[in-house]
């Protein structure tokens, strides 16, 4: 077992050290396309000033920590969309970025059936670090972005890309793939029609989760109240857990992301070269 969490005062203020990774990263940040992806929970690192957050590193190697392989399904969706992408580097234990500050899960004391001793008896500094310098680095870029498409009045399609267990608290999950929306359902109900046609996946209209103005940030927030079209994508870790895995939903998931914005009269596949490559992709056998 690691060292407990190192205690919280007032006194203690920063968090990074000047040698640890920044709080995001941006894939493809001269992307083409109307897509715009975020992947809020790609990364585990854990700030060495928080000693791992009192927990065995094999904890933060499970989903409690990190959506697995959804980083490496979001870069090839970037490249396949040529899609601007931000990831996000530390662990949701830390804090979570697709969470209000006020829900009960922004800082988690409990994740499943673990206790996260690091997050416990948190100060006001101590939490106050934790946003300003993850949670709002990462969102203010992502704004950033955001705000210099409009003002060029580029279109955007906002798909914020996750994954979820086989199996939560001992219950065994029927889906492979889910598709999340909250009050614009535009780009989702066409993605949910294209997977269902296809015949082979059970697909999870706002499940295994649904989106809610509570429990959500990047959907309310970058999608509904800019007024974006947009969809959160939801697929089995199992899926994607390793590289072969992200290439072939990667794909797969492009092609219909295309046709599914095309039929929403979203985008002309004929005017973006990159997007009509994406749709008239080979299926992997």
């Amino acid at each position: 077992m690691p060292d407990s969490a190192e205690p919280h005062s007032d006194a203690v203020r920063r968090l990074l050290a000047d040698d640890e990774p920044a709080p995001f990263t941006v894939h493809r940040p001269d992307a083409g396309s109307p897509f715009f992806l975020t992947c809020d929970h790609a990364g585990r690192l854990v700030p060495r000033r928080l000693r791992a957050l009192g927990l065995p590193a094999s904890e933060l190697e499970r989903h409690i920590a990190w959506d697995i392989g959804a980083e490496g399904l979001a870069r090839v969706l970037a490249g396949r969309l040529d899609a601007w992408l931000i990831c996000q580097t530390y662990s949701r234990l830390v804090i979570d970025c697709n969470r209000p500050f006020e829900s009960p899960t922004s800082i988690p004391l409990r994740s499943e059936r673990t206790d996260v001793p690091g997050n416990r008896d948190l100060d006001a500094a101590a939490v106050a670090a934790r946003r300003e310098e993850i949670f709002l680095p990462y969102h203010r870029r992502t704004e950033d972005e955001l705000d210099r498409r409009a003002a060029l009045g580029r279109p955007t399609i906002l798909v914020t890309v996750h994954s979820f267990t086989p199996v939560y608290l001992d219950e065994e999950r029927a889906w492979q793939l889910g598709v999340l929306y909250q009050r614009d359902a535009r780009l989702a109900h066409a993605l949910l029609a294209l997977m269902r046609e296809d015949g082979r996946w059970t697909v999870g209209d706002n499940q295994p989760y649904a989106v809610s103005d509570a429990s959500d940030y990047a959907i309310p927030v970058y999608g509904e109240r800019r007024g974006l079209p947009h969809v959160e994508l939801e697929v089995r870790q199992d899926l994607i857990a390793d590289e072969a895995g992200q290439r072939e939903w990667g794909e797969r998931i492009a092609a219909w992301l295309v046709e599914a914005a095309r039929r929403a009269g979203l985008i002309q596949v004929g005017d973006a070269p990159a997007l009509a490559g994406a749709i008239h992709r080979r299926e992997p056998a």
